[in-house]
């Protein structure tokens, strides 16, 4: 029987990198997934030629070189740059916040008179509230940003994310919301962004290569949970709160769910992103996948096209969570867990469900860069 350095359990970004890393200065890994396939949630799957994000859509991005260098390390990525669009109605808006934005909105020319515009509708949420701070996210964002925006960009589309009324939801959730007064739609401020040539799976194998990895084994119920006899260490990617059998309670999630088709067209909707921003349609958003990856005219030489409908709704036992719920029970509760955590010898927590934060890519990497002793 094999016994390694390192037992990590997720082959997601954290875990992959953490055994790249761990590669690298001479220890054994073996890497365990629940799911038939490696890769966590950047995993693509191939249809009609095509690499579909199935677990939601993927855009690589960061400001720091290191961690850029690194990953094209691995493998090249490709110049896609985030412009998404939003939907209210049937009416097309650009996202961010910008100058493109204020004109398809009320037909403003300059920065000017866009400012002009949302500093009167700020004025008037401003005096509503009578001299009190905005108590819920509907306050506060109607306060930064006037009504206009809150009410066709924002508002139906959050109760749609989080299941809940605005007026529920709590302030301190939207701290600032970005207003550029330029004609820009790139959505991030990040100096470099893309996707792996090829998909993220070439990412994966990338990272995973030479790396013993077994899939379609659940941690709690393999051999693998009692991990020391196997490994020195544990590197647990999974629910922070499944580790500890819920012993201070569960702690809340949302989950999307993805209704995928193919379209018997090359170009179904002109961009990798659409927000559906109204309540009238259920879903949050539509990912046409082409387009992450497939540019110009060489769109036209796939005759079929991928799309998927994301629907937010709340966790239940058995889904996949994605996103920790940032109130004040949850961050609470997630706390005293952590607190557990650190008192777990020879075990490292990591990624979005393994710290109950929720992370891009490339802060997942970069901590993992920034271990000192593995």
């Amino acid at each position: 029987m094999n016994h390694y350095d390192y037992l990590i359990v997720g082959s997601g970004l954290f875990g992959a990198t953490f055994a790249y890393r761990a590669k690298q200065v001479g220890k054994q890994c073996l890497i365990i997934d629940k799911r038939p396939h490696l890769g966590g949630n950047i995993y693509c799957e191939k249809i009609e030629g095509i690499n579909v994000h199935k677990y939601g859509a993927h855009i690589f991005h960061t400001s720091n070189k290191i961690i850029w260098d690194f990953v094209n390390s691995i493998v090249e990525f490709n110049r896609y740059t985030n412009s998404p669009i939003a939907n209210y109605k049937g009416k097309l808006y650009n996202l961010p916040f910008n100058m493109n934005t204020f004109h398809q909105m009320w037909g403003v020319r300059t920065p000017e008179e866009a400012k002009a515009k949302i500093e009167e509708q700020r004025q008037e949420a401003i005096k509503a509230l009578n001299g009190k701070e905005p108590q819920n996210l509907e306050e506060q964002a109607i306060t930064l940003v006037g009504k206009d925006i809150f009410e066709i960009l924002i508002k139906e589309y959050t109760e749609k994310q989080w299941g809940r009324k605005c007026m529920e939801l709590p302030a301190f959730i939207i701290k600032r919301l970005p207003v550029r007064m330029v004609f820009d739609n790139n959505y991030f401020n990040d100096k470099y962004q893309g996707i792996p040539i090829g998909g993220y799976n070439k990412l994966i194998e990338g990272l995973l290569e030479g790396i013993e990895s077994k899939t379609c084994t659940d941690f709690f119920s393999s051999e693998y949970k009692n991990w020391q006899k196997y490994a020195d260490k544990l590197v647990y990617t999974g629910a922070i709160d499944e580790y500890f059998g819920y012993s201070l309670g569960k702690l809340d999630w949302r989950t999307v769910s993805f209704k995928t088709r193919i379209e018997d067209i090359p170009n179904y909707q002109g961009n990798a992103v659409v927000n559906y921003t109204s309540h009238d349609k259920p879903f949050t958003r539509v990912i046409e996948h082409k387009h992450f990856e497939i540019f110009g005219q060489e769109i036209y030489d796939f005759p079929k096209s991928v799309v998927s409908e994301e629907y937010s709704t709340e966790y239940t036992d058995g889904m996949d969570p994605y996103y920790p719920v940032n109130d004040e029970r949850n961050n609470k509760l997630a706390a005293q867990y952590r607190q557990l955590a650190e008192k777990e010898k020879n075990v490292i927590f990591g990624g979005r469900l393994g710290q109950y934060k929720y992370y891009d890519m490339a802060p997942i990497i970069e901590q993992v860069l920034n271990f000192k002793n593995i």
